[in-house]
């Protein structure tokens, strides 16, 4: 079938299109659950939420853009519903003049030797709300005023949160360094 064909029978409610769309996309959408959730539970229950609700929604999808991209969408938002704002907003404090570029310093080769399972496993050890912003900006490329529009707070707040995800990585990153040597 083609990707229009599963989406038309998912608007008619076919379970073998459903199954067909679940099984095409579950596998990358929980790679995006993992980045946002605390465990596999949580990640597993935040994919099931989220095809719930591609699937309550498909007849928004207008076929303008791709369909990964918009089932994409969903999950992040499902996701940031999950860990709801309080906790996030517990995390926020008021650094906005800071400059997220000039922390990123750290040398290409400080990391270089870390897996993509260590790197994941040290963003997914960030507090909620810095793993948000680090993860919307930089893996899922919104720009920080999407951001702030969807999680509710100013771009500038979007910025130090990021600045302040990429010191405590950066800082991760040289302990292990140090233990290393």
């Amino acid at each position: 079938m083609t990707e229009d064909q599963l989406v038309r029978g998912c608007v008619l409610k076919n379970e073998a299109a459903q199954k067909a769309v679940f099984d095409l996309y579950a596998s990358k959408m929980l790679g995006v659950c993992m980045r946002y959730a605390r465990n596999n539970a949580d990640a597993e229950d935040m994919l099931q939420d989220a095809f719930i609700k591609v699937f309550d929604k498909i007849k928004q999808f207008k076929s303008e853009g791709s369909f990964e991209g918009w089932i994409r969408k969903i999950v992040v938002n499902t996701a940031l519903k999950k860990y709801s704002l309080i906790r996030y907003d517990k995390e926020i404090s008021g650094h906005e003049g800071i400059d997220a570029e000039q922390y990123f310093s750290t040398e290409p080769g400080a990391y270089a030797h870390l897996s993509e399972k260590e790197l994941l496993q040290l963003i997914n050890n960030l507090p909620d709300g810095y793993r948000f912003v680090f993860n919307m900006y930089v893996i899922e490329g919104y720009s920080h005023d999407e951001i702030a529009s969807m999680l509710g707070i100013q771009s500038g707040t979007s910025r130090s949160q990021l600045a302040k995800a990429r010191m405590m990585l950066q800082k991760q990153i040289l302990q292990i360094q140090k233990l290393a040597v």
